[in-house]
């Protein structure tokens, strides 16, 4: 009884901290908005506002899929140039050999749910750090985009219209496609995060691994399962941009991962796992857009918006530390 009373304790208490950080990260974005707002007139137009959200859509995708990850106590560092990889596989599909473009979609989808197969194989299975196998794969995903287009792009414009045509049209509130496309993959993996058994394994695993294995939970399944909807998630990612461009290109994807984790981390996912929301995940996407576009329309060279970004994401990983310390 004094077990479980203590549990409950405890999830209680993560909850707290991480609604806490959840309006912690509103009330930076909100403050941002204010703030560009007065420094930059030009900031403060609807057309702006909907290019962050059309900003923010691909690296809310990639955002979402990791999040799950990093609950458990993960991470996905091929994320980024799995959009190349997936983007590219869609385009061989519906451009080089001419099937229905659902096909290729399919194959986008597809190839990253393969590539989050082999990520959680490698680290179920084969017992390799998350941090050492993904990096692995970002190199092998970008080196098999390039090699499967020949380092050359595969452009949708001609034989294919209707992926731009679709994903990038503006049927509702002048506002692409695209971004409802993040939403509604958010709305999923809200879902699949809060009402399913995959999502309550993904917390105890990033809890206390050990004790989920020795309830009889069968751990390497389930982290592999994680990592197969971070990579069609990555799919998602890649159909998104190949949308926006109209093309997909090979040698894309360095450093995204980069952004997409530091969305998940301001938005109040720990990495020391155990923690997490796609809520938070989409408002700590929606920051990084606005304080990029902010920085961009306000003329701050791009070396200092480096400087700035980075100095957020040490911030919010600060507050996670801070948080956890508190509570011990």
């Amino acid at each position: 009884m004094q077990t479980t009373t203590a549990s409950t304790s405890r999830i209680r208490t993560l909850a707290t901290g991480e609604s806490v950080q959840r309006l912690l990260a509103l009330g930076a974005l909100v403050i941002l908005l204010v703030f560009f707002s007065i420094i930059a007139p030009n900031f403060a137009t609807l057309e702006n506002y909907r290019n962050i959200l059309t900003a923010t859509a691909s690296n809310g995708l990639l955002a979402t899929g990791v999040t799950f990850a990093i609950i458990t106590g993960g991470i996905d560092l091929s994320i980024g140039t799995g959009t190349a990889f997936t983007s590219v596989a869609m385009g061989i599909v519906a451009v080089n050999w001419g099937l229905p473009l659902p096909l290729g979609l399919l194959a986008g989808l597809a190839s990253g749910g393969l590539v989050g197969l082999i990520n959680g194989t490698l680290i179920a299975k084969a017992k390799l750090p998350p941090f050492i196998a993904t990096l692995g794969m970002l190199y092998v995903t970008l080196g098999m985009a390039q090699v499967l287009s020949d380092v050359h792009p595969i452009y949708f414009t001609d034989p294919q219209p209707a992926l731009q045509d679709f994903f990038m049209g503006k049927p509702i509130a002048g506002i692409p496609n695209i971004v409802w496309v993040m939403f509604g993959g958010a709305a999923v993996a809200w879902v699949l995060l809060n009402k399913t058994v995959l999502g309550r394994y993904t917390f105890a695993i990033g809890s206390n691994e050990e004790a989920t294995r020795l309830s009889g939970v069968n751990v390497d399944r389930w982290k592999i399962a994680v990592y197969v909807v971070g990579g069609v998630f990555v799919g998602l990612a890649g159909i998104v941009l190949a949308a926006r461009s109209a093309s997909a290109q090979p040698s894309q994807g360095m450093g995204y991962e980069l952004n997409a984790i530091a969305a998940a981390v301001i938005g109040g996912t720990s990495l020391a796992g155990g923690e997490g929301s796609i809520v938070g995940t989409l408002i700590g996407a929606f920051l990084i857009s606005t304080l990029g576009t902010g920085l961009s329309v306000d003329n701050v060279p791009q070396q200092f918006q480096y400087v700035i970004t980075g100095l957020v994401v040490i911030g919010a990983v600060w507050l996670d530390i801070f948080r956890r310390r508190s509570r011990a």
